[in-house]
């Protein structure tokens, strides 16, 4: 009886344990791997708030494609900044002003420059103009099985699923790294894929690079479903080794 109880503990713990291969990433690197960086520029979609300004060779000619932005420290404030943003509708357009409806459809934030710039010169309303465009509000959400999860916004064009995973304080130990689920919305379809980070092959595909409005999903892996409710922490581990010796002792007498 006494070793079928030792057993059962011993099992529980083995059971509750991550394998190596289960935790390290790029497990398939090689140490001084090269290989091309494909940058991604993410295309505007509704609900986007967009930075937008003209500057034109008499800059007093500008003035009416700007609105009035906020000077002084307290333009630094992002929120305020998306405030005196554009946003962009439903339908994927942007009032601008004289200009009017502009359509943002199946364009990137450079390209959309070049929109509003060729807008303003065939239409005679500048010459040789400058034109700006950012993105305010991008963001991307992390769930499950991370230290910090939550919403977080990024200003950089380009940041890769390890650097968003790394504003999530990184995975759990329990951490399912083999199958990390991001859903992407692009034109109106919502896109799903399952990356494995344990391997470098996610590298070179197109959900390498996170795009704005992305969700990254980390499931927890075998051990922590299995002991879901039973094993949640070294406190329950100690617990029950605990009353198992005592169980074992009372036996054996």
């Amino acid at each position: 009886m006494k070793l079928r109880i030792i057993s059962l503990f011993i099992l529980c713990v083995l059971g509750s344990c991550a394998s190596k291969k289960q935790v390290l990433y790029l497990q398939d690197a090689t140490v001084e791997g090269i290989g091309n960086i494909n940058y991604q520029s993410a295309k505007i979609q509704p609900n986007d708030i967009l930075k937008i300004t003209v500057e034109s060779l008499v800059p007093e000619a500008a003035i009416p494609y700007n609105k009035n932005i906020t000077q002084g420290p307290v333009a630094q404030n992002i929120q305020l900044l998306q405030l005196e943003g554009y946003l962009v509708t439903a339908k994927n357009t942007i009032n601008f002003p004289v200009l009017g409806e502009i359509s943002t459809s199946n364009q990137t934030t450079e390209e959309f420059q070049d929109t509003i710039k060729l807008k303003l010169e065939s239409g005679g309303h500048l010459s040789s103009p400058t034109v700006s465009v950012r993105l305010l509000n991008a963001k991307v959400t992390i769930l499950g099985e991370v230290n910090k999860p939550g919403t977080y916004n990024f200003t950089e064009q380009n940041i890769t699923i390890l650097q968003a995973l790394g504003y999530a304080g990184d995975l759990t130990i329990n951490g399912k790294r083999d199958d990390i689920l991001l859903t992407r919305e692009v034109d109106g379809l919502r896109k799903i894929t399952h990356i494995d980070l344990t391997s470098a092959s996610f590298m070179n595909g197109e959900f390498y690079f996170i795009k704005p409005n992305d969700v990254i999903v980390v499931n927890p892996n075998n051990p922590r479903v299995k002991n879901a409710g039973f094993i949640g922490d070294i406190n329950n581990v100690l617990t029950i080794a605990s009353l198992l010796l005592s169980v074992a002792i009372l036996v054996s007498r």
